[in-house]
Formats: structure tokens, sequence, C-alpha cells
């Protein structure tokens, strides 16, 4: 099966996406794994107050940690480095 310019290009675009979107499930899943270990110790039903404090500031140092490379990564990709 052969496709023309146009198609070619739209089906560049789709697996772009999709590969966009895995990259992030997966960062997502390694974040997860990776707060889950550092802060939940005993399973019980509920969680507690030190426990979802602990997720809350995991979460958000992770993603302040990914939103300064993608942002250092942008700075240098822009100075052509």
């Amino acid at each position: 099966m052969q496709f023309n310019e146009a198609e070619q290009r739209e089906l560049a675009q789709f697996l772009e996406a999709e590969n966009a979107k895995a990259r992030i499930q997966q960062t997502v899943h390694a974040m997860t794994d990776s707060c889950w270990d550092k802060c939940i110790f005993k399973i019980n039903n509920s969680m507690d107050r030190s426990d979802e404090s602990c997720l809350s500031n995991c979460v958000e140092r992770f993603l302040d940690s990914s939103l300064f490379v993608v942002k250092r990564l942008e700075d240098l990709r822009s100075a052509g480095i």
C-alpha cells in the first residue's frame, strides 16, 4: 500500500502524538512508583495525612524537576548549544 505525501505527513503526526502519549504514561508510571516507594510504608484501608502529604510533596517536586529540565533543554536549544 502506497501513501501520498499528505497521508504520510498525517501518519507521521499521528505516530508522533502516540509516542508523546506513551512517554507521558511512562513518566506518570515512574513517578507513581517512585513516590509510592518513598511515602507508603504500610498499607491500610485508608491513607493517613502524613502519607497524603508525602505523596503530594513528592509529586510536586517531581513535576518541578521535570519542568526545570524541559525549560533548560529549551533554553539550550534556543541558544544553539
